[in-house]
């Protein structure tokens, strides 16, 4: 049930779970998450006895890919979603599961789960010898259907 709040929520309260049941420990830990959207697009049909109106209804509803950051860990459930896609396993899908929570994570205050997700693309690095910078990994998603509450 919303609660009515007068100021935003951090933004820095939220887990993941990539389809694995799991948002405890260092695989399932990201420092950033992008992207999250929903697009219906319109569609403009005119009657042929109006000279300058058009309709806007509802057309298809897009996805938008979304964009995972966390440091590069040793993730075995990430490297066999890699491995199944890299493979061209059909059935390689998961439910992918964003969770926001409140300042005490003591309750969810918004989630978003991404329908048959897959990666599309993932990207670790830049390794630098002189740097002390932790190498960032990024997994790009894609989904057929974008559910929230």
């Amino acid at each position: 049930m919303a609660v009515q709040r007068d100021r935003p929520y951090a933004q820095f309260n939220f887990l993941v779970d990539l389809g694995t049941g799991g948002t405890e420990g260092p695989h399932a830990g990201f420092e950033e998450v992008s992207g999250i959207e929903m697009k219906a697009t319109d569609a403009g049909p005119r009657n042929g006895t109006e000279k300058d109106t058009v309709q806007k209804i509802t057309g298809v509803n897009k996805s938008v890919d979304v964009t995972l950051k966390r440091g590069v860990v040793s993730a075995p459930d990430l490297q066999q979603w890699l491995d199944q896609i890299h493979k061209g396993d059909q059935k390689a899908f998961r439910t992918v599961t964003i969770q926001f929570l409140n300042e005490d994570h003591t309750s969810v205050i918004r989630t978003w789960k991404l329908l048959r997700a897959r990666i599309t693309k993932h990207t670790s690095g830049p390794l630098n010898s002189k740097g002390t910078d932790v190498p960032i990994e990024e997994l790009v998603l894609t989904y057929d259907t974008l559910q929230t509450k």
